[in-house]
């Protein structure tokens, strides 16, 4: 019996064990969200419940299982993955396209009329409890966020991660604790707000200055913190802090408390506190511990936005970090030619290679995300990740998608680049010419401060819409400085919804990766990452433009340079120049040579 069949085989019993605690408990339905009490992108895997009860890995979906229905909700990146993992199990795949009806909108429909829905408070965001408990009191139905029915069910449930907290300290660290909140405190001054509850994990390590290991490819901890006018409290396992850190925080402000008081710590604010919260980044289940009069004062995170803006000061050191990435990239690539013919390489071989290439840099710490090396149809899929049960070997003839990024003490990377392998086909170079005038095209705009950033994503998508070409996910997402890949609150995408505080400002960086997908044959992804600078002022306001972050060679070999206009091979050639320059100080032997002989000026085409 395969490894596979066996999963699914206890994932149905584990839906048998979860449909008998609900029928005990009078409920109906049960939503598990891909979430924790701090609503991160990447979970400690003690919240891991909807995979473990469905036994789908992908990294956003949603579970909900009714007595005679299991269903797994998830969009097109995971459709492939998703059908190959739930095969067997009886849960559905819903497909999420838009139009059709989301988790919250299928249960507003399909709940009957008495019965109740029942999801975990403690990992459910405000925002989406007031409007799943909207509609179904529409329908005469109920929510339960009160109870944990997955902890009746799951047994051997993993613990809490309890890796240690360390500083992040100057000089990368431009901006010391107690400046940052007392910048806090003058917003929560502004906003007429005494006290602020802050659950998200990258707002805390970023206020605070403090890095952990706790979650995948996020230097974060898990925590939460409360902010009052003349009292600091970082709730955090106890044993993850050391003496010494521990006085340092408090010597500025910092008192620290066991996370399992948070609870008692919200119930215990006096009933004229007004609470700075963040409804779509706090749980519904944290919030019902308030007293009856405590005041709700509902906006953005300030630290989201202020985190967001990058200083100057801060743009020395990630452009460092961008070096460094740049370099251990080319001496990457350098090898990988080196071993075409020589060596076997899968998708696997990739990573392990590329990974070690980072590894060996100054500043590094650990990747930003899973690496994804894709080959040929591989490729099509834009979250694929090669395991040790399913990769491809890399001979033949093709196109190879390798997307990656680090985490150094000096900035968060993400690059995508395509490596030919054998021959490329006219078709391929077509695609991957296509992606990159979208690339350009965004990199070059100029824009008024201010702007909503899903805005901005047709002018990358026009060189594609062109030729009747499209790509399912956005163009552009937010990243950390050392802290997450994934952070707001700009987003490129016009699927986004363009609200106030996506307004492009100076210091944000994001990432520009459009994309060509053929499912079956390849996909292509080229991806680069910008920072927001001031572009002057006319008597019709600011300008914003975007200085390229990302340092390392875009290949020709997988272009056809007669469909590049004569701007935009000056872009590139420009482009290439500057990677050079600020790349072949670190370099030498081989990886220098690649670096020379991959960064060849294109020439006058078009």
């Amino acid at each position: 019996m395969s490894t596979q069949s066996l999963n699914q085989g206890g994932v149905v019993q584990r839906l048998a064990r979860a449909r008998a605690v609900m029928s005990q408990n009078g409920i109906y339905a049960l939503l598990v969200p891909s979430a924790d009490p701090h609503l991160s992108e990447y979970l400690p895997e003690y919240w891991q419940g909807r995979q473990w009860l469905s036994g789908f890995h992908g990294s956003v979906g949603t579970l909900i299982i009714t007595p005679t229905f299991a269903g797994v909700w998830a969009d097109s990146r995971y459709w492939e993955q998703a059908t190959k993992e739930l095969a067997g199990s009886t849960i559905e795949l819903v497909k999420l396209v838009p139009g059709q009806p989301g988790p919250l909108e299928w249960l507003a429909e399909q709940t009957p009329k008495g019965e109740t829905v029942s999801v975990d408070g403690a990992v459910f965001a405000l925002a989406s409890a007031r409007t799943l408990e909207s509609r179904l009191k529409e329908r005469g139905a109920f929510l339960r966020t009160d109870i944990d029915l997955l902890n009746l069910v799951w047994e051997g449930r993993p613990s809490l991660p309890v890796k240690p907290l360390y500083e992040h300290l100057a000089p990368q660290a431009t901006v010391g604790r107690v400046e940052k909140l007392a910048q806090l405190r003058e917003t929560l001054t502004q906003r007429k707000a005494n006290a602020h509850f802050i659950a998200t994990l990258d707002d805390i390590a970023w206020l605070f200055n403090l890095r952990g290991a706790d979650v995948p490819f996020n230097p974060v901890f898990v925590s939460f913190a409360l902010i009052q006018e003349r009292q600091a409290t970082l709730f955090v396992d106890l044993t993850k802090v050391s003496s010494e850190l521990r006085d340092s925080l408090l010597k500025e402000g910092v008192t620290l408390r066991d996370y399992n008081e948070i609870a008692s710590a919200l119930l215990a604010l006096p009933e004229s506190t007004r609470l700075l919260v963040d409804p779509a980044r706090v749980t519904c289940g944290l919030l019902g511990n308030l007293k009856a009069g405590v005041k709700l004062i509902e906006g953005l995170n300030p630290t989201t936005l202020a985190k967001s803006q990058k200083s100057l000061d801060d743009a020395f050191y990630i452009r460092q970090a961008m070096e460094q990435d740049g370099a251990a990239l080319c001496e990457f690539f350098a090898w990988l030619e080196s071993a075409w013919g020589r060596e076997r390489i899968t998708e696997l071989t990739i990573d392990e290679r590329l990974t070690a290439a980072r590894a060996s840099r100054p500043d590094f710490v650990s990747l930003s995300f899973n690496t994804i090396a894709a080959f040929n149809a591989n490729g099509a899929m834009p979250h694929y990740h090669a395991t040790e049960q399913a990769h491809a070997l890399i001979e033949g003839d093709g196109l190879l998608l390798v997307d990656s990024g680090g985490q150094y003490l000096g900035g968060t990377t993400d690059i995508t680049r395509m490596v030919p392998v054998g021959q490329v086909s006219d078709e391929q170079k077509r695609d991957c010419t296509r992606v990159l005038k979208g690339v350009i095209a965004l990199s070059k705009a100029h824009f008024p401060r201010g702007i909503l950033s899903p805005l901005l994503d047709s002018i990358a998508r026009a060189p594609l819409w062109a030729d009747g070409v499209d790509y399912g996910h956005g163009t552009g997402h937010g990243v950390g400085y050392f802290l997450n890949v994934h952070e707001g609150p700009q987003v490129i995408a016009y699927q986004a919804a363009p609200a106030p505080q996506t307004a492009m400002q100076p210091g944000m960086i994001t990432s520009i990766e459009p994309g060509t997908y053929k499912p079956g044959r390849w996909g292509v992804r080229i991806e680069n990452l910008v920072l927001n600078r001031e572009a002057g002022s006319s008597e019709f306001g600011t300008f914003l433009k975007f200085e390229t972050l990302t340092m390392c060679p875009i290949d020709t070999r997988c272009l056809e340079p007669s469909l590049l206009t004569r701007d935009e091979v000056e872009w590139l050639d420009a482009y290439h120049a500057e990677v050079r320059e600020r790349l072949g100080p670190l370099l030498d032997g081989d990886a220098l040579e690649w670096l020379k002989a991959r960064t060849e000026p294109v020439g006058a085409t078009g």
